[in-house]
């Protein structure tokens, strides 16, 4: 499957590729997506079955796909309106088509010599972020073509401002007595060990805490969420656990979650958050609610596009 670009955009002189987790197209994708994800191997039918019964909880499938589309058709635009004619903008995704290296064989084949490599994650990780550029170095080497890497942009002072905007409008529907969560994906305790994920998460929540002019530690926390179904420790504490437990204490009427690790509504949010987050706090006796994903706002892509932008003379772009 072709990777998707702008019309009329092939030829011209930097390549971005934005990079995406992938979600299945239909229900019958589940399966397939679902084995990619675990490396090539199918998993258990009862594995499955607890997949799909989620997808069909928030329809049949997720809305990722639009969402993704539009962030990289508003970060076309928003370089075309800075630097009119530079930039081609593909998508390439690292569980469904188009995967990262059909995103690298359209730019190439389109004539780009210079490609900057945008991962639609904030924070960088080496098992999430890192593995999207590693893969993305090597498509773009195997087709003789350099690559630059924008690493992380937890700090973005336009995302900081969307979160604490987003924290504010979600606040207004809850109780006087409530905190703010924090959240973001769970990874295994031993891909943890000296990488840089944790500390840029709590780095980005503080940001958006104090621009949002949250109490420190009695007015907001970090959480974790959606961690995988395997044997191994994954980093807590789980979301479900901090919102139980702040039922428990009694001196809470309220939680509102932010996922500011992810950037768009999908199955994470859509169902880990406003379903089952949801419910648990329903049981704990507090009134619940989750700011808006960030999709595809226009200030964001705009300040990402200037990232690019500064990334591509390092691209051998530009001045």
């Amino acid at each position: 499957m072709a990777a998707t670009s702008s019309p009329g955009s092939p030829g011209s002189g930097l390549g971005v590729v934005v990079m995406a987790y992938g979600t299945p197209a239909t229900p019958a994708d589940v399966e397939a997506y679902y084995t990619h994800i675990r490396r090539g191997r199918p998993p258990s039918a009862e594995q499955l079955a607890d997949l799909r019964r989620r997808y069909d909880a928030i329809g049949g499938t997720s809305p990722l796909a639009e969402r993704t589309e539009g962030q990289r058709a508003g970060l076309q635009a928003a370089l075309d309106r800075r630097a009119p004619g530079l930039a081609t903008v593909v998508l390439g995704q690292k569980h469904a088509a188009p995967f990262i290296e059909d995103a690298v064989d359209v730019l190439v084949d389109a004539g780009v010599e210079r490609i900057v490599g945008l991962v639609l994650a904030p924070h960088f990780s080496a098992a999430s972020v890192g593995e999207y550029q590693a893969r993305l170095r090597a498509a773009g080497g195997a087709r003789g073509r350099a690559v630059t890497a924008i690493s992380s942009w937890h700090l973005e002072p336009a995302y900081v401002d969307f979160l604490a905007a987003s924290v504010a409008e979600a606040r207004a529907s809850l109780p006087a007595e409530h905190k703010v969560l924090f959240t973001a994906h769970s990874l295994p305790e031993r891909v943890l060990d000296g990488d840089p994920y944790a500390d840029e998460l709590r780095a980005g929540a503080t940001a958006v805490a104090q621009r949002a002019g949250l109490r420190p530690w009695a007015g907001w926390a970090l959480a974790w969420q959606s961690a995988g179904a395997t044997p191994e420790p994954w980093r807590g504490p789980d979301v479900l656990t901090v919102i139980r437990q702040l039922g428990a204490t009694g001196r809470a009427a309220g939680v509102c979650v932010c996922p500011h690790g992810f950037v768009a509504d999908h199955l994470e949010v859509l169902y880990d958050l406003d379903i089952a987050a949801a419910a648990e706090a329903e049981r704990a006796g507090l009134a619940f609610a989750r700011t808006r994903s960030l999709n595809d706002d226009p200030d964001v892509l705009g300040a990402l596009a200037d990232r690019v932008l500064a990334a591509a003379p390092r691209a051998g772009i530009g001045p």
